[in-house]
């Protein structure tokens, strides 16, 4: 009992399959999903864990016992404050214990801190050997839990699910984000009231407890187990092609493919077939569509590519974004806004329920989009562009040079000069660069939302073309969405209003919050896997931090 896995001790999160990078799917079928799924959960809540948390109030200790245990295990130091706040509440009754015996959760926890690379994490606890020999009687071979009353043992348990907490559940410290410019607002969580309400009887209650991390995390976890296996059960080999394959084609290198997109889970069929079929191409198609490839079933340069990534490379990438996911707001009972740099993609929730979604522009490489949060808080129509200072100098001002009429046949106006350069707009219109709407949550990046008329690079697998900004493929529906409010925006007045040449702003009735973010690995709605390129090369500098254990908790 003591050394089963530990998906026991506090239950994952899989309610609903992923919040904030998911496509296309109809709410009302992921309710009835999500609440097959919740079922299923408490069925495996009552398998996995028998017995009851413990509530007991007769075995209590002397407060004192705290400062003594702190003086002798000086690391548990930060959590002082959340061990002695603990307590207080429960009248410094035990909690590791019920009729005098451990309860199972203190087996469940101390395995899930000896497994802490199944979360994800690398960073070693304090005091491992001293929590072992605590929990566990000294004979090697026995699972036998102590039966005797010790309040070492009592706040040793505490102390170290505070550290796991820490780990699992919160992540790497602000230093940590802010280096690798992650400005989105941490989540805030009172993990003592987590491990309070952990520890009294479900019955009580009558709620079901999850963890409280964003759950793309513990579905990211899932495949982190996966992946690690195949790691260990295959040699990943590059698939090698010598000339370019099509449907119809027949070689030994196609059962390769197969067996390969098998183990994926993108292809069912005979792996021990030839034959490049119908069965294969499909699989392309999904494969293609996780790794935001264009879906053809061709196996081009670029698919196959992607097959032979190591799965060594999968597996960092995996960890670096559940360490992602432990920064983000458990849910939101809301509207909200979610756009995903690495997948091109923006996302339209209402309570965690996705309602649409559709492709972006965002910004070049050496233009990067932000990672941030904000408020949308108005709307424009026709709106004018106020060309960026450093847009003018660098690309308008040599422009002019070379042709003295660019300006008017740019459509534009210079309305002044400030800081040695023109003021320069772009009146409303369709050939304006922001299109015939923008929308704006005001923030210190100057990063906003905005029509364009380039609508061809929505078509592109590949969307990064802006100086940073992010260019929205289905405008109109966004500007009905965020009106929706205000029942007199009618789909006829915002398509007049986006068409009127003159610029009309709009405040919304209601702050919409804007999460700009960065996943490169990510679960869709039908829980398959994705992986996106890391455009920004944002993804090594978190992985050295988490792998080597170094970085700052």
């Amino acid at each position: 009992m003591l050394n089963r896995p530990l998906k026991q001790y506090i239950l994952l999160i899989i309610t609903g399959i992923s919040i904030l990078f998911s496509c296309k799917q109809n709410p009302k079928h992921r309710i009835s999903k999500a609440d097959s799924i919740k079922k299923k959960i408490v069925k495996e809540w009552n398998k996995t864990i028998p017995g009851s948390f413990s509530d007991q109030t007769q075995s209590v200790f002397d407060s004192t016992q705290i400062n003594i245990f702190l003086k002798k295990y000086p690391a548990f130091a930060p959590y002082a404050k959340d061990i002695n706040l603990f307590y207080n509440k429960r009248k410094f009754a035990y909690a590791w214990y019920e009729k005098g015996i451990l309860i199972e959760q203190a087996g469940n926890l101390v395995d899930r801190l000896n497994n802490l690379q199944n979360e994800g994490v690398y960073k070693a606890i304090p005091y491992p050997k001293s929590l072992d020999s605590l929990v566990f009687d000294a004979h090697p071979k026995t699972t036998k839990v102590k039966a005797k009353i010790n309040i070492t043992t009592e706040l040793m348990l505490t102390a170290q699910y505070f550290v796991f907490s820490k780990l699992a559940f919160q992540g790497m410290s602000d230093s940590v984000t802010r280096a690798v410019n992650w400005y989105l607002p941490r989540k805030k969580v009172s993990y003592n009231d987590y491990l309070d309400s952990l520890l009294k009887k479900p019955g009580k209650s009558g709620v079901t407890l999850f963890e409280p991390v964003y759950r793309q995390y513990d579905l990211l976890k899932n495949f982190l187990a996966k992946y690690r296996h195949l790691d260990t059960t295959d040699k990943w080999q590059p698939i090698i092609i010598e000339k370019k394959l099509k449907p119809g084609d027949s070689s030994a290198v196609i059962a390769q493919i197969k067996k390969r997109l098998y183990k994926l889970e993108d292809f069912s069929g005979d792996t021990t077939s030839n034959v490049y079929n119908d069965e294969l191409k499909d699989a392309f198609k999904q494969f293609q569509l996780r790794h935001g490839l264009t879906a053809d079933g061709i196996a081009g340069a670029g698919t196959i590519a992607e097959l032979n990534v190591p799965l060594k490379t999968r597996i960092r990438q995996i960890i670096v974004n559940m360490e992602r996911c432990r920064w983000l707001p458990v849910s939101l009972n809301t509207d909200y806004l979610a756009v995903n740099i690495p997948e091109f993609k923006l996302h339209v929730y209402h309570a965690d329920s996705l309602l649409w979604s559709c492709n972006v522009v965002v910004g070049q490489k050496v233009h990067q989009t932000v990672i941030f949060y904000g408020e949308m808080q108005y709307i424009v129509f026709s709106p004018y562009w106020n060309l960026p200072e450093s847009i003018i100098r660098n690309e308008v001002l040599p422009e002019i040079k070379r042709n003295p009429n660019y300006v008017n046949e740019h459509n534009m106006i210079i309305t002044g000069k400030e800081n040695g350069l023109p003021v320069i707009k772009q009146k409303p219109g369709p050939a304006n660069s922001l299109g015939l709407v923008k929308f704006l949550f005001p923030n210190s990046y100057s990063i906003y939302l905005h029509d364009t008329p380039s609508k061809s690079l929505f078509g592109e697998s590949s969307r990064a073309f802006s100086h940073g900004c992010i260019r929205v493929g289905e405008p109109a529906k966004l500007a009905s969405f965020l009106l929706k409010y205000d029942t007199t925006w009618t789909s006829s007045r915002i398509n007049k209003a986006m068409h009127l040449g003159k610029e009309q702003q709009i405040t919304l009735k209601h702050k919409t919050p804007v999460f700009i973010a960065y996943f490169t690995a990510f679960t869709d709605r039908n829980n398959k896997l994705n992986f996106r390129k890391d455009i920004y090369n944002r993804d090594e500098q978190l992985a050295s931090m988490v792998l080597s254990g170094t970085g700052s908790y």
